[in-house]
């Protein structure tokens, strides 16, 4: 059935890719946090391993939201580690980081998922795709917050 949601077809598609690269960008981090949950070791052990589920958790819930979105926009969602290799901006780590390496790069992916986001709303706006532009601000709010939480934690 033809989807008459008051955004053209060729806006929705935009959109929808760039909130493909949102999922891939989502889920890698996702990944990749779930990755340090695991094997993280030290003297911030415990309180890494906890805060890393708690973020893992609600990455979890995100790329659900972020696809839910895509298909409400009348596109597939990608749903491969092949797609989302190719879609992602963060990059998998090879071997275990040490503990305060492993939070450098969730600062970088949070921030690049910021970055993925903010690039969306240009077309958003233009739309008037303002649910986009509430998903978006969302995500972008968490992954600032989570990202400066993570900073914190590499002070002195």
């Amino acid at each position: 059935m033809k989807i008459d949601i008051g955004i053209t077809e060729t806006d929705r598609a935009q959109i929808a890719e760039g909130l493909s690269r949102l999922l891939a960008d989502t889920y890698t981090l996702y990944l990749k946090t779930h990755n340090f949950h695991w094997n993280v070791k030290g003297p911030m052990f415990q309180t890494l391993h906890l805060m890393f589920e708690t973020h893992y958790t609600e990455l979890a819930l995100a790329v659900d939201e972020i696809a839910e979105r895509i298909r409400t926009l009348g596109f597939p969602a990608p749903g491969t580690y092949r797609q989302f290799v190719e879609l992602s901006s963060i990059k998998e780590e090879e071997g275990v980081p040490e503990a305060k390496e492993m939070i450098r790069l969730l600062v970088e992916g949070h921030e690049a998922c910021v970055r993925t986001a903010r690039s969306i709303f240009p077309q958003c706006d233009e739309a008037h795709d303002e649910p986009t532009a509430d998903l978006l601000t969302q995500r972008m709010q968490t992954h600032e917050k989570t990202a400066w939480m993570l900073r914190s934690l590499l002070e002195s």
